[in-house]
């Protein structure tokens, strides 16, 4: 509890300390904080984020009609996919993908519970929560819930290395779920010429 607390309070004031001394972080938090202050210079991205957003209404526009990113959305294929997700699906749609990312944990952590192995069980909980969590945290951005990070959306966003990463990931908790189940894991074998 203690290294906890004392790790949580280092990294708030390093942050602190981080955002007092450049400028640009500043910037990404005053118009995070009200991004309308200035819609057309610092605020620009999450402003067009939240039309885009808003515009998907209900249902959406439709797969492929989205107007926001034509021209008016910057970085809409990576660290503001969701907005444009969100526009073309609404909100049926978004929901029904909080939904797969709810399904996609919930299968994580069962893997995670049944696992007996103390390593393994951790690698399946860090691949959950790298997963879900990086997911989550690029929805918050795009909904102008979180200050921008630069995070894409693992699977969805463009992007080879992330897209490699993410399979990785995904890869490492099924060996784990395999493993757990004790099915019988197949060696290479070495193929010799003679």
């Amino acid at each position: 509890s203690m290294y906890l607390t004392s790790t949580a309070l280092g990294g708030l004031l390093t942050a602190f300390v981080s955002i007092s001394l450049r400028e640009y972080q500043r910037k990404r938090i005053t118009a995070f904080l009200d991004p309308w202050a200035d819609p057309l210079g610092n605020g620009y991205q999450l402003v067009q984020s939240l039309m885009a957003v808003g515009s998907g209404g209900t249902f959406g526009v439709g797969y492929g009609q989205s107007v926001q990113k034509l021209f008016y959305l910057p970085i809409q294929y990576t660290d503001f996919i969701f907005s444009v997700y969100a526009e073309e699906f609404g909100f049926v749609g978004s929901i029904i993908l909080l939904l797969l990312l709810f399904t996609y944990s919930t299968f994580a952590l069962r893997v995670a519970v049944n696992c007996l192995h103390r390593v393994k069980r951790l690698i399946a909980i860090g691949v959950m929560v790298m997963m879900v969590g990086q997911a989550l945290l690029n929805i918050g951005v795009a909904t102008g819930g979180l200050p921008t990070t630069g995070l894409p959306f693992p699977l969805w966003s463009y992007g080879g290395s992330s897209t490699l990463a993410s399979l990785t990931l995904a890869a490492l908790l099924i060996r784990v779920a395999r493993e757990s189940n004790e099915a019988d894991i197949l060696p290479l074998k070495k193929t010799v010429k003679g």
